[in-house]
Parts: structure tokens; sequence; C-alpha cells
């Protein structure tokens, strides 16, 4: 690999970025009642940062029609959006330093998301985050949700860098193991789960190092 070969940082976006799983947890919530199912907060953490096709399959049934995920999905998200214009969405804490300072060093980066991409585009128009992100994977973009490694593949193909280059930054086990079998290192954040298998693994992204991506792409 050359000295000077392009660096790239792969965003998760909920529960990485921005502290939207409340929002989530609610639309879910909502939008289940209206077919007589509740959903608590245990059942919720394990379906988190899952593409809504998987998580319908587990939520409501295995056997669950494309028209249903289309329809049900759609509800969903919709009163997510709804939730994120009227309440606001906050960054997670030291998100906004690190995707400044990793632009200042000239990284390139990109949000690999389960969530459709009106949502994605939804919370980076509402944190003014237009100008960081060089690519957006969202649900459309791909065939397989984590944690398959096909988002995370699909991110740095649009960034025209490596595998190994890439760094992942996510918050949930399903994307931990899309990172992993992309052949990226990891980082995971504990903000929405007690544990992660990441090569680094904080609590929040103001405990990561400050050489913390630069060690994980010379490993």
């Amino acid at each position: 690999m050359a000295p000077h070969a392009p660096r790239a940082v792969l965003w998760d976006m909920d529960g990485t970025l921005v502290d939207s799983g409340e929002l989530h947890f609610r639309a879910w919530q909502e939008m289940l009642a209206t077919l007589g199912r509740e959903l608590d907060r245990r059942t919720f953490a394990a379906t988190f940062g899952l593409r809504n096709d998987a998580v319908l399959r587990r939520l409501v049934d295995p056997n669950v029609s494309d028209a249903d995920i289309v329809r049900l999905g759609t509800a969903k998200e919709d009163r997510y959006r709804a939730l994120v214009r009227s309440q606001g969405v906050a960054p997670l804490p030291g998100a906004r330093d690190w995707l400044a300072r990793l632009a200042a060093a000239g990284w390139r980066q990109a949000i690999a998301s389960s969530g459709p991409r009106a949502n994605t585009e939804a919370i980076i128009a509402a944190l003014e985050l237009g100008d960081v992100f060089d690519a957006v994977i969202a649900a459309e973009d791909v065939i397989q949700g984590k944690p398959h490694p096909e988002p995370f593949l699909t991110a740095a193909a649009r960034l025209s860098t490596a595998p190994a280059r890439c760094v992942v930054v996510e918050d949930a086990p399903p994307g931990i193991e899309s990172g992993r079998r992309a052949g990226m290192p990891t980082v995971g954040v504990l903000s929405t789960h007690p544990a992660l298998d990441a090569d680094v693994v904080v609590g929040a992204l103001t405990d990561l190092a400050d050489d913390a991506f630069e060690r994980l792409v010379s490993a």
C-alpha cells in the first residue's frame, strides 16, 4: 500500500453520530400499535442497527410480504422523520469534533446507514453537516444490509479507498460484524449496547485517543 493512499472513516448514523434511538423507538412503538402489537425496549435494542425488512421479520412475521415491508416500513419512517422535525436530534458527544478533525487531516468520510436515504438526509440537514461527507450509503444503495459487508464495501468503493484503509465506527453488533467482514478495522461506541466486539471500544467518541484512527489503519 502506498504511504499516501487515501484513508477513510465510515460512520454509522443512528446511535453513533446522533442520539436518535428514542425517536426510532417511539416511531416503531406507534407503528406497531396500529397492528395491535407492543414493543419493549429490550426487543427494540436487539433490532437496532438492522434494516427495516429484517426488523419487520422479527417483530411482525418471519414471512411478512414484500408489500407489507414497504407499507409498514414507510409508515414507521414517516413517523420518525416527523419526530425529527418536531423535536430535533442531537449529535452524540465528540461527534462534531471528530468529523471536523478528520476532515482537516484529509480523511475521506462517508455515512453507511441501514436506514432509508430520506432519514439520513433529514439528520444531515438538521445538523447542518451537508459539506462533511464525501458519500452517503443508505438502505436503497445495497441489496444486503448489515451484518453483511455490502454497506461498508459500497461506501469504500464510492470513496475509492481500499477496505484496509477504512475505519468503521459503529454502535451495534450487526454493524461491527459488517465492518469486520468487509476487512476493515472497527471502533465500537457503547451508546446503545453494553458490549461490542470491536478492535477499539469506547464509551463515547470523546474517549478516543487522538491517534486512534491512524493506529488502526497502520496496524
